[in-house]
């Protein structure tokens, strides 16, 4: 993430007091924006609270640190691998608890394929879980941004990076390494991002498996280098980590 200063209007740059008396403002609008505290449509506004409150009316309790997160992460990951889903937090009081104010406990960067859905495979429901996903878990300024904001406004303690057996995204990226194809449109993209995590050492389907692996450990490394995010994880208050899911198992396990 670019960490030079935003330009500034032409003009008279504002005063040390008068920019932070803005900041707060702005940050406090962001949060009434994207925490959804004001529903326009049929007449409906619902009163603004703080971003990182605790629903009302939620009938679990909620890891606070990344510890409890990655537990309940893992109990949910065998619920759902052994068939035992709860489908948690979906009653009619979290829903209009909800209206009101999030506060996901975890933060998961997936891939945007079909069968890796960070709810489900986590059995999680609604306000439990802030996802972003791109193909191959691919990092750019809308992806940062989204991951800042769960970070840094919503106090969020984990992030995890989550990659999958058989990506597709990764896979693209290695044949087109190796024959010098040029993919199409935007896809190019991708593949020029998950390059630099090839595993040249292994062949034909390892080499797809072995970069799955190193591609999830290079984007934790890129987040985890990220000035907000690293002092955040300095201060203690924020935990990235990289995990796998395998397909033919359900399993999600740490690989970075």
């Amino acid at each position: 993430m670019n960490s030079e200063p935003a330009p500034r209007a032409v003009g008279h740059a504002p005063t040390a007091s008068a920019a932070a008396a803005t900041t707060p403002r702005r940050r406090s609008m962001l949060r009434a924006a994207l925490t959804g505290t004001a529903l326009i449509g049929a007449g409906l506004t619902v009163g603004a609270s703080s971003a990182g409150a605790t629903p009302t009316g939620a009938t679990r309790s909620r890891p606070t640190t990344a510890q409890e997160a990655l537990r309940e992460l893992a109990a949910g990951n065998k619920r759902w691998r052994t068939y035992r889903e709860r489908h948690p937090d979906e009653s009619p009081a979290v829903r209009a608890a909800l209206t009101s104010s999030q506060h996901p406990f975890a933060l998961v960067l997936g891939c945007i394929d079909s069968r890796v859905p960070p709810e489900l495979v986590f059995d999680q429901g609604l306000g439990d879980l802030m996802t972003v996903r791109s193909a191959g878990e691919v990092l750019d300024e809308a992806v940062l941004g989204s991951i800042a904001y769960g970070v840094l406004e919503l106090d969020i303690p984990l992030v995890m990076v989550l990659g999958h057996q058989s990506c597709g995204a990764v896979k693209a990226a290695v044949q087109a390494d190796l024959t010098g194809e040029e993919l199409p449109a935007h896809i190019q993209y991708i593949a020029d991002q998950i390059k630099p995590a090839i595993d040249r050492s292994k062949e034909g389907d390892a080499r797809v498996d072995a970069t799955i692996d190193a591609n999830v450990a290079l984007v934790r490394s890129r987040l985890a280098a990220e000035p907000d995010l690293a002092a955040k994880v300095d201060e203690g208050k924020l935990l990235i980590v990289g995990a796998r899911y395998e397909l033919t198992s359900q399993l999600v396990h740490r690989v970075a």
